[in-house]
């Protein structure tokens, strides 16, 4: 018996036009067994289509993909039947019950009655819908009918599980459901890919992610993306805006690159915040400040994803 590939999905040069019109190209990325991947972009960057590949719901134009070994091209039935898809409207059966709807679907499956008994049971207790069961999904909340719709997608048991904007259209309250969801596969240690236009989903949710403009432009860690954006530094609350004195006693402790007055607050320029913070509160001390709150000045993910767009965060435009 063989070791399983440690990688879920493969694609090498994957694209698909329309027409004239190339949707995604030239797309070279490998997701890891346990990993979720955000795929993130704009409306139109193409994340839709590459979900639609990597299911075998389309066939590529151009290049090659894989999901658990299983070619796109070749074995799109294996693909298939190897895939969970939740698309941004559930599709549910509205005047079907909860169990009524998974039970549906599992029979499309091929599941026998028992292992359906079994897995609607499990699903619908570890999404919460288990009292909710004999009742019509058509009466259910939306976060309750996305949390559905995620239970159909896995009742069997697929390899992967791909996620098109879940939460795309939900008030805060089902939003919040849904990603308590999503957050519990995660934990599950199930293969995801979420594809996103949420950045606060994207960096709560995902090991990486993918930003998708037409192709793939780059992917990283959250955290990694974050650290190769921009200045790394710590910003400082003061009782009393900095003077000239107190701005050079902070200039001059070691690992400081610049130090400045923003907006009533300190700003300084760290390679290494956390090993700078202590020298810098015992010179602000020293120097007769009164700190009222310290913090690390991080880049954001909103700012990685204007800088890897080429765009302009005050009015979208291309920079």
């Amino acid at each position: 018996m063989t070791d399983l590939d440690p990688v879920m999905l493969r694609t090498s040069g994957l694209g698909r036009r329309f027409g004239s019109l190339w949707a995604i190209r030239d797309m070279n990325l490998e997701v890891r067994r346990g990993e979720v991947l955000g795929l993130l972009g704009p409306n139109g960057a193409g994340k839709t289509t590459t979900v639609r590949l990597l299911t075998a719901l389309i066939r590529p134009s151009e290049g090659s993909a894989s999901v658990d070994g299983f070619d796109v091209r070749a074995q799109p039935d294996e693909v298939r039947a190897r895939v969970g898809i939740l698309t941004e409207t559930p599709g549910l059966y509205e005047k079907l019950s909860a169990a009524a709807n998974l039970d549906f679907f599992g029979r499309l499956y091929s599941l026998d009655a028992a292992t359906r008994a079994e897995r609607i049971e499990r699903y619908l207790r570890l999404f919460s819908l288990w009292e909710r069961r004999d009742d019509p999904a058509g009466t259910f909340s939306k976060g309750m009918k996305q949390k559905l719709a995620i239970a159909r997608a896995l009742l069997h048991e697929p390899a992967v599980v791909f996620l098109d904007e879940p939460t795309a259209a939900l008030d805060p309250e089902a939003a919040y459901i849904v990603r308590e969801a999503i957050e519990g596969l995660r934990r599950s240690g199930r293969t995801i890919v979420l594809a996103t236009h949420n950045l606060d989903e994207a960096n709560r949710l995902c090991d990486r992610v993918a930003f998708v403009r037409g192709g793939l432009l780059r992917v990283d860690s959250p955290a990694d993306l974050r650290g190769a954006v921009g200045v790394r530094g710590v910003e400082v609350a003061l009782a009393h805006e900095p003077g000239p004195e107190l701005l050079a006693l902070v200039r001059a402790v070691d690992g400081v690159a610049a130090a400045e007055s923003l907006d009533g607050r300190l700003v300084v320029t760290a390679a290494e915040p956390a090993r700078v913070t202590p020298s810098l509160i015992r010179a602000l001390v020293a120097g007769g400040a009164d700190i009222l709150e310290v913090r690390e000045r991080a880049t954001t993910l909103e700012q990685v994803y204007f800088e890897v767009m080429g765009v302009r965060a005050e009015h979208g435009e291309a920079a």
